[in-house]
């Protein structure tokens, strides 16, 4: 019992927590200057990405200061039956201040179509697609291409948050919501291409949380944490 005790000890020290639970200390929020509000912001212990009402705007991310490269992150999400917008994570990202654009692979949060969950698109620059499901170039992702027991839960269904866990493992990715292994993808040669090595992004970078441009999105995320993957 002791053994048991001490281990998840250890186990619990190797998790450094993203959100202190008070307000945005560790992230950055990214946006054109011409998008003048304040979509983020800390609620009852929460962050909110909150564009309810004001669809004119740009892509605006929230990202963490730091850099991760290989990582389990685990967070939980509440989604609005009453929010049509898009969200999702970032992973091993980068965002040019020049440009106003963020490069690097998201990992998709998609209300309206919960099934698209946990899917890969990529927002890099020259190769914006999906990189999972692996289809061609051009196509887009339908709900037979989904994950049969999925689960996915709104506000007001109990639990009333989904959790949410993401793997970054060298060039293999995986997404668990809710106990369910929605993704597993290997990007040997796509993520660590020319075009990823141009912006720097696929194999170490920043995690964001999205705010879809022209988008009315609320989302909340809590308990989001991360430690080094152990190999």
């Amino acid at each position: 019992m002791l053994f048991c005790t001490l281990h998840l000890s250890a186990d619990e020290k190797e998790w450094q927590s993203l959100f202190n639970g008070e307000n945005l200390k560790g992230w950055t929020i990214k946006k054109l200057p011409k998008d003048e509000h304040d979509f983020w912001h800390v609620v009852d212990g929460a962050i909110e990405a909150n564009s309810m009402g004001h669809p004119d705007h740009d892509y605006v991310w929230l990202l963490t200061e730091n850099e991760y490269d290989d990582f389990i992150l685990q967070l939980q999400f509440q989604a609005f039956r009453s929010s049509p917008g898009n969200s999702g994570v970032q992973i091993r990202s980068r965002y040019d201040d020049k440009a106003g654009w963020l490069d690097g692979p998201q990992i998709d949060i998609h209300p309206p179509a919960p099934w698209r969950t946990g899917m890969i698109w990529d927002e890099t620059r020259g190769n914006k697609r999906w990189l999972y499901p692996e289809i061609p170039d051009g196509k887009w992702v339908d709900s037979t291409m989904a994950v049969p027991d999925l689960t996915f839960y709104y506000s007001n269904d109990n639990p009333f948050w989904n959790t949410l866990e993401i793997t970054a493992q060298g060039s293999r990715l995986s997404a668990v919501l809710n106990g369910v292994t929605v993704m597993k993808w290997n990007g040997q040669s796509v993520l660590d291409d020319s075009t990823h090595q141009k912006y720097n992004v696929g194999m170490k970078g920043h995690i964001a949380l999205q705010i879809h441009t022209n988008d009315e999105l609320q989302i909340r995320f809590k308990d989001i944490r991360i430690k080094n993957f152990k190999y």
